[in-house]
């Protein structure tokens, strides 16, 4: 459209500029014969035009050519913005697939290294083999509930914890080899606070002797779970 108005424009201004170029070479004959000759028209190589309609041909073509221009130039930016834009997407693209690809491989690496899963006979075959080793009927009598410490346990330090858990598997077997839940928490509760102490302590023991005092107290409160006999 805007291409529309420049020529309508010009071809309306075409008889005014005609009639100046009139003008202008009846008023210089010189001009005019150099003209003619070649000196200054156009038309024989000079570089202007000879004719007002001429002149304003010439300016025509010239804003054609400015326009003709900015709008090679503006399609050059609008691709090159289309392509850029469409890099990058690519790129976010790749980026994604990226990353989702290095979790799937970090997660089948991470399940190959843990191997198949454990199923229920397995999980309760485990627990069985890792719990503490029942106490045997001369470390633990299961008629009258005394019980035959380590050496490292009889010491005075232990006193306390020796007397609650004494009267406790007393009481289990006076009363037919089974506790109350109170009496359960009770002796759970001080084997734990026994085996803290005895930890306190562990650099005044040979390790072997450490390690069986240690034992033992884990069998025990295991113990608490059974009925005596």
């Amino acid at each position: 459209m805007r291409l529309h108005m420049t020529v309508s424009l010009f071809q309306a201004a075409a008889p005014l500029l005609f009639a100046v170029g009139l003008l202008g070479f009846s008023a210089s004959p010189v001009a005019a014969q150099w003209g003619g000759m070649g000196g200054w028209g156009y038309g024989m190589g000079g570089g202007y035009a000879s004719t007002a309609q001429q002149g304003a041909a010439y300016g025509l073509s010239s804003v054609v050519r400015a326009e003709g221009y900015t709008n090679l130039k503006n399609s050059e930016a609008a691709k090159n913005w289309e392509e850029a834009k469409t890099q990058e997407i690519q790129n976010r693209q790749r980026w994604t697939e990226t990353y989702f690809d290095m979790r799937k491989t970090n997660t089948e690496a991470r399940t190959a290294e843990e191997g198949p899963r454990v199923t229920r006979e397995q999980a309760v075959r485990l627990a069985q083999m890792q719990a503490p080793r029942r106490l045997t009927s001369t470390q633990l009598d299961p008629v009258t509930g005394h019980i035959e410490y380590p050496l490292v346990l009889t010491s005075n330090v232990y006193k306390p914890y020796r007397s609650e858990v004494d009267k406790l598997f007393s009481d289990r077997a006076t009363s037919g080899g089974s506790l109350q839940y109170e009496d359960f928490q009770r002796i759970q509760g001080t084997v734990t606070n026994w085996a803290e102490s005895l930890k306190e302590h562990v650099k005044e023991y040979p390790a072997g002797e450490y390690g069986k005092a240690r034992t033992f107290l884990d069998s025990l409160a295991n113990e608490a779970k059974y009925p005596a006999g």
